[in-house]
This record gives C-alpha cells, sequence and structure tokens, in this order.
C-alpha cells in the first residue's frame, strides 16, 4: 500500500502565485493540495476544517497576516505543520514567524527542489530555513543571550545535561572547535553531541536549532 500524500494547504493573497504553487504542487505523486486562501481567516478557516499536513503560508496578506494566521494554528491545531514562503527576509519577519510557530521559512526566490523538499521535511517534524535566513540566525543568536544549560533540559527533556551544554553554545554562535574548548572534549565529541540533538529535536542543521532555542518552542 503506498502512504498517504502529505496534504496541503495554499495560504496567499496573489492569484498567480497560488495558481503557481497549486500547478507545482499537483506534479508530485506525494502531494496533495486540499485547499487554497486568500488571506488569514480563510486559511485558518480551512486548515480547522481540512486538517492539511502543511500550510505553506504567505506572511503579508490583508486583514489577518501570516505570523497571526500561524499562531492561531498553533493554539487551535498545533499538529499542523506552517511553512512560510514569502517575499520577505527581514528580522522582523522571521521573528514574528519563529515566535508565532512556523516549522519552516522560505523565501519566494526558492527553487522548486528546495521547495519540495522543505514540505516533504516539515511534514516529517523537521524545521527548515532558506540560507539565508539561517545565516541571519547565526547572526541574531551571536548576540542575543540564550537561555542557561539547565533551562534548556527543561525545555527539552530528551537531552542530557552535557547535550544542554552544547546546544546553549551552539545558539551563542560558537563553532565547534569554540564548543570543545570550553567543555574540554574534542572536536568528534562534539559533533558527535551536535548530531544527537539535531536527532532529539527533530531539526537538521544549526540554524533550524538555533531558531527553535530564540523562539522559545519545544
Amino acid at each position: 500500500m503506498s502512504p498517504q500524500p502529505i496534504r496541503v494547504l495554499v495560504a496567499d493573497d496573489q492569484a498567480i502565485v497560488r495558481d503557481g504553487l497549486v500547478t507545482i504542487l499537483g506534479l508530485l505523486d506525494d502531494v496533495s493540495v486540499v485547499g487554497e486562501a486568500t488571506d488569514g481567516v480563510e486559511a485558518i478557516t480551512l486548515a480547522l476544517s481540512e486538517r492539511p499536513d502543511v500550510v505553506l503560508m504567505d506572511l503579508r496578506m490583508p486583514g489577518l497576516g501570516g505570523a497571526d494566521a500561524t499562531a492561531r494554528l498553533m493554539r487551535d491545531a498545533p499538529e499542523i505543520a506552517v511553512l512560510v514562503l514569502t517575499t520577505y527576509a527581514d528580522d522582523d519577519s522571521i521573528a514574528d514567524a519563529l515566535r508565532a510557530g512556523a516549522r519552516g521559512y522560505l523565501t519566494k526566490d526558492a527553487g522548486r527542489a528546495e521547495l519540495e523538499s522543505a514540505i516533504r521535511s516539515v511534514a516529517r517534524g523537521q524545521s527548515v530555513f532558506a540560507s539565508d535566513v539561517g545565516a541571519r540566525l547565526v547572526r541574531a543568536a551571536i548576540g542575543a543571550t540564550s537561555p542557561p544549560a539547565g533551562r534548556l533540559t527543561d525545555r527539552f527533556p530528551t537531552l542530557t545535561a552535557r547535550e544542554g551544554e552544547v546546544l546553549t553554545l551552539l545558539a551563542r554562535g560558537r563553532n565547534n572547535h569554540e564548543i570543545a574548548a570550553e567543555l574540554f572534549v574534542s572536536v568528534a565529541t562534539v559533533k558527535s553531541h551536535i548530531n544527537t540533538i539535531f536527532a532529539k529535536l527533530g531539526v537538521r542543521d544549526r540554524a533550524a536549532a538555533i531558531a527553535l532555542v530564540l523562539s522559545g518552542g519545544s
């Protein structure tokens, strides 16, 4: 028996963008488009009735925007993954989307293959960010005050105390060599801890892990 397709709702106020996305997604055997929304209110209504696996969400829409719609969805249907697809990659837009609970963030210059991969990843519970967005998150982390390791292990109880320390340093923008030096362990040990942390948090790279820490998600 073939697996059930990933059910996707497309939310964008521009008809030409919606039509293009629906056409692209319609070519994929493992994706089924279950609805189209023109604003945040319609996105919420359709998402709660259709229960898609993924909502492909624009940020700037008339009436209720994508970030506010995402926050309401995370309150009422947290099992639905929101993948932001927007023209904007400024710090405020990224922060608003992450605080709202978006699992991924792509800009509209993303290629077809990147979009397809991102939809599959967020449907599996992973976080996905465009490369330029990831770079912004890392720069923000370097200047941010990340929670201490103890608080991180409270938020992420599957992490060991050592993994909490590694994640704290990672979220402060430290590279592997710097983490190894601070914790008096080998670089290989740090890499092993980081791979385990990624698996436990359901993320695939440093940017996604940092985003999870800075957003206050769990």
